[in-house]
């Protein structure tokens, strides 16, 4: 799962490093625009629904973290 996502992240934002960083939002890579379009590319590949308590940045922080709230959503039948 997490090389699928890597391929995702790299495919919609590839101006982004996203194993170079585990701060991608507290750092400022990742900002809102950058946020909403990657959620929505995670949605539709993993049939999940983000919600507002899963776009913090503890979630989003680093490519561990997005991998780990994806399962969670997918084990919570999210």
């Amino acid at each position: 799962m997490k090389e699928r996502i890597l391929q995702i992240c790299a495919q919609v934002l590839p101006q982004i490093d996203f194993t170079a960083s585990d701060r991608l939002v507290d750092d400022g890579i990742l900002d809102s625009l950058s946020i909403i379009t990657l959620v929505s590319e995670l949605s539709l590949e993993y049939g999940v629904t983000f919600d507002l308590d899963q776009l913090e940045a503890k979630n989003l922080n680093s490519i561990d973290a997005i991998v780990e709230t994806v399962k969670e959503l997918q084990e919570a039948g999210n």
